[in-house]
């Protein structure tokens, strides 16, 4: 993940510079969050006083990138345009990195080997170790870079080879690559649908929580899954070696360079896989981040967004641009622009990422910094963090939502965050509530208040598929602008047009909006599935002249039902789960019951005959659809269960 502060450095080209330099004492951070255990972050940090330096830089890619020759074969890093000063690896401002992961598709077992990056020209500290492959075995890899832009060259046809992707058309992601990763995780994802790879859980955390994945809106921020959790050795003399427990002993006076990454801050039990390097040793990496992410991550689930500045072309979103990176991280491909919503993100971003730093603030308000040039605390470097990627020059979420940042940072005459007040925030929300105000005149505000305000989680309403963060705002109900207000554990909705308040805590849904909403997905549902019949042209028809006149949640559920539509052979149960984890979340299905609710449970029985459906978890949750059916009182929480318990 990106979720880091980038220093604005001039590079020579006369316009300011994204750097990401969070170890500049020589060793990486650790820090202890009460999520989880140790991270590390790197942030944008605007008005830094560091000397000028090159933050562009190029890597030269061996010849047979996926061959163990290839695998223990020096990266060399050069500046992509010398004018602009050299780039070294030594520099904690210009570190490249490679992770690489190879999987044995006859057994499901991967491992991990850290190819090493060493300066044009130069000779390693020690010598890389060769490798032992698997036979058939598919190798992949990933990289990350701690300066601006990163540009994957050519050696007698090693990009070819290794299937390697810098971006598209011309248009580099910047500080992300990757090289062969589609294959890899298509085998990885049919090993788990064989049962040959288990990802872990997640784990819960000292805060309450379930620990985040790379896919929690707790922790992302504008630009995710863009780091690998690679480690080099570095000489005093500048010359960099493999981390392993060999080279550790026999260096002298070494420091460690790493890609400042908040991969490192997840789950308990994160997903490891042996070093092939270093014979007993495990590590995590950024593969196997996201297939545990893909694996357990609950809804609603972060994917790149349109507004990803790694994914923007000439500052314009591009659909095949974004789509490319998805593929090299294991995510879903967008199928257009709104299944990438930039202001879905946003919504996601805002009624989770500061209601869980609040709640976290009892850690990490006496942690330190990782970086102290940006914050003081572990918790104001955090709210700094947060302030950029909601604000202008990030994801532009304020422009976005119409809605200002929660948080408010104080920063000294050093630009150096100091304080940090999270805004609208309450995480001592309790019980469960449902209230129905019933209006006089022409308008009814039938309003089902659903409570989810448990325990230290904070209060967030759902209102229709748009989240409002603290319960506090404006959204549209039955046509009207509602205000939604929070008070003594009790929310109030206070619509113009009923001249009652609905009265509860949590998830707010009108009842004649989620029936017309259950209409649709339902509608859509059935139509999907009958797409492999004669039907076919009719439905699509209808859907594409439907989706117009739909909210942009409601767009963004057919895309998904599109994605297992289109598909023309079974897809991998945890993107299944996925899918439909997504689809069941924005149309409120866990404050479902009674018709609404069957109405859905039709549409989702509809699409057991998909190609896309036709794997044994995938069948076992349309028998847990149908036996939802036959029940008299099924609540809606049974039908994700079926989804989650499923994948």
């Amino acid at each position: 993940m990106h979720n880091r502060y980038r220093r604005m450095l001039d590079s020579g080209s006369g316009r300011g510079k994204r750097f990401s330099p969070l170890m500049l004492a020589g060793l990486s951070v650790p820090v202890v969050l009460a999520l989880i255990a140790t991270a590390v972050f790197v942030l944008p940090h605007l008005g830094t006083h560091a000397a000028a330096v090159n933050g562009d830089c190029t890597l030269i890619v061996p010849p047979n990138p996926l061959s163990a020759q290839g695998l223990a074969t020096p990266y060399q890093l050069v500046a992509t345009n010398p004018d602009n000063g050299p780039c070294n690896e030594a520099n904690k401002m210009q570190g490249a990195f490679v992770q690489g992961a190879v999987i044995d598709p006859a057994t499901g077992a991967i491992s991990i080997y850290n190819p090493l990056v060493i300066d044009q020209g130069t000779q390693p500290a020690a010598q890389p170790v060769v490798p032992q492959l698997p036979a058939n075995g598919i190798v992949a890899l990933w990289f990350g870079f701690n300066g601006n832009n990163l540009t994957l060259q050519d050696t007698n046809g090693s990009l070819q080879q290794g299937r390697c992707v810098n971006g598209v058309n011309g248009s580099i992601f910047g500080q992300f690559a990757y090289c062969n990763a589609r294959t890899f995780f298509r085998a990885a994802n049919q090993a788990i649908q064989a049962g040959l790879l288990k990802p872990p859980a997640l784990g819960m955390a000292n805060d309450g929580q379930p620990c985040p994945s790379v896919r929690d809106f707790g922790v992302v921020d504008q630009d995710q899954s863009d780091n690998v959790i690679t480690t080099y050795l570095v000489t005093a003399n500048g010359q960099t070696a493999q981390m392993t427990a060999a080279n550790a002993a026999a260096l002298q006076n070494t420091q460690t360079q790493a890609n400042g990454s908040d991969n490192r801050l997840l789950a308990v039990s994160p997903m490891m896989a042996p070093d092939l390097a270093d014979p007993g040793q495990m590590l995590p990496a950024l593969p196997l981040d996201e297939l545990q992410a893909a694996a357990q991550q609950a809804a609603p689930i972060a994917l790149v967004p349109a507004g990803d500045p790694m994914v923007l072309n000439n500052n314009q979103p591009d659909l095949n641009k974004i789509d490319a990176y998805r593929r090299g991280v294991d995510q879903m491909l967008a199928q257009g622009l709104n299944g990438a919503s930039t202001t879905t993100y946003c919504t996601n971003l805002l009624a989770i990422g500061p209601t869980r730093m609040q709640l976290d603030a009892q850690f990490t308000k006496g942690r330190p910094s990782p970086d102290p040039a940006v914050a003081n605390s572990l918790f104001n470097f955090l709210a700094q963090r947060f302030v950029t990627s909601y604000g202008a020059n990030g994801l532009n979420c304020t422009g976005l939502l119409n809605k200002p940042d929660p948080v408010t940072v104080t920063q000294d005459g050093n630009g150096v965050t100091i304080n940090a007040v999270i805004n609208g925030v309450n995480t001592n929300g309790n019980g469960n509530g449902n209230g129905n105000g019933n209006g006089n005149g022409n308008g009814n505000g039938n309003g089902n208040g659903n409570g989810n305000g448990n325990g230290n989680n904070g209060v967030n309403c759902m209102v229709n598929g748009t989240a409002i963060a603290g319960c506090m705002g404006t959204t549209t109900i039955n046509g009207q602008t509602c205000t939604l207000s929070f008070a003594n554990n009790t929310v109030n909705v206070t619509c113009p047009a009923a001249q009652g308040n609905n009265m509860g805590n949590g998830n707010g849904n009108t009842n004649t909006t989620q029936t017309m909403q259950a209409q649709q997905v339902t509608q859509a549902m059935q139509c999907m599935g009958q797409q492999q019949t004669a039907q076919t042209t009719q439905c699509k028809q209808m859907m594409q002249q439907q989706q117009g006149q739909m909210t942009m949640q409601m767009q963004t559920v057919i895309q998904n039902l599109q994605t297992l539509a289109n598909a023309q052979q079974a897809l991998p149960p945890a993107q299944i789960q996925q899918t439909l984890q997504t689809i069941l979340t924005l149309v409120g299905v866990t404050g479902m019951r009674g018709q609404t609710l069957q109405q859905i449970l039709a549409g989702l029985v509809s699409l057991a005959t998909l190609p896309a459906m036709q794997t044994q978890p995938a069948q076992a949750m349309v028998k847990c659809f149908q036996g939802a059916q036959a029940q008299q009182n099924v609540q809606g929480q049974q039908v994700m269960q079926c989804v989650q318990n499923n994948g």
